[in-house]
């Protein structure tokens, strides 16, 4: 990436890659199975938002965990990572941490919450696997930390991390957003909403989504004294 700063990898960092790779086994990667596509904004401000690839792994039943890219490309920046766990575990929570968690309901049936497929693969699978997928994903809940804030054009990864929300209605997403994932990514957001008109009906427990009561949570940096 061109607009990062640094020096091109040299030969000898290739080879001590190519070789280290050779090596090495990278078994939580491999259990990455899913990759979701689709908008988060920052916890405190909606007009700041941001187009986010989640590839995640299944750790059980009840609990996904997902690394988030800014773009599905070999050379797409690492931004965050998104904790995803079911309605029961949810459930479980203190009430104090539910504030950090959002819901998905409204971006499965709104169209915004997308799998991305090979192009190639037949239109009828794609559906039904991305169907399936999605429907499992309607009444889970995540709580998402971007580390790298792209918005703002950052070069590097500046600051704390930063507590993401998602959409929650309609009216919310930033047109542009939409257009330029229709554009690059063939996702049509009206198109995704037809298919899922029959997705069937859930309201999301009213202690996630905190941002929706006027007061939203947020992290800044804070002095204090250091333990030896």
């Amino acid at each position: 990436m061109s607009d990062i700063p640094g020096e091109p990898l040299s030969t000898q960092s290739k080879a001590v890659s190519a070789t280290s790779g050779a090596l090495q086994s990278f078994q939580p990667l491999g259990r990455i199975c899913e990759h979701v596509c689709g908008f988060h904004i920052y916890g405190h401000d909606m007009t700041r938002q941001v187009h986010a690839h989640h590839f995640c792994s299944h750790v059980n039943e009840d609990f996904r965990q997902c690394i988030i890219y800014d773009s599905p490309d070999a050379d797409a920046r690492l931004i965050g990572i998104e904790y995803i766990i079911s309605e029961k575990l949810f459930d479980q929570l203190p009430v104090e941490e539910k504030r950090y968690w959002h819901s998905h309901d409204y971006e499965v049936r709104s169209g915004s919450l997308a799998l991305p497929m090979p192009r190639l693969m037949p239109e009828l699978g794609a559906k039904e696997g991305e169907k399936a997928a999605l429907l499992d994903l309607q009444k889970t809940y995540g709580k998402t930390w971007h580390t790298w804030q792209v918005d703002r054009g950052d070069s590097l990864p500046l600051g704390p991390a930063q507590l993401m929300m998602a959409l929650t209605a309609d009216g919310q997403l930033s047109p542009k957003l939409a257009a330029e994932r229709k554009q690059k990514e063939k996702i049509d957001l009206e198109v995704k909403r037809e298919e899922r008109k029959n997705f069937p009906d859930y309201a999301p427990r009213k202690e996630a989504d905190a941002w929706l009561s006027g007061k939203a949570c947020q992290v800044f940096p804070q002095e204090v004294d250091f333990k030896k």
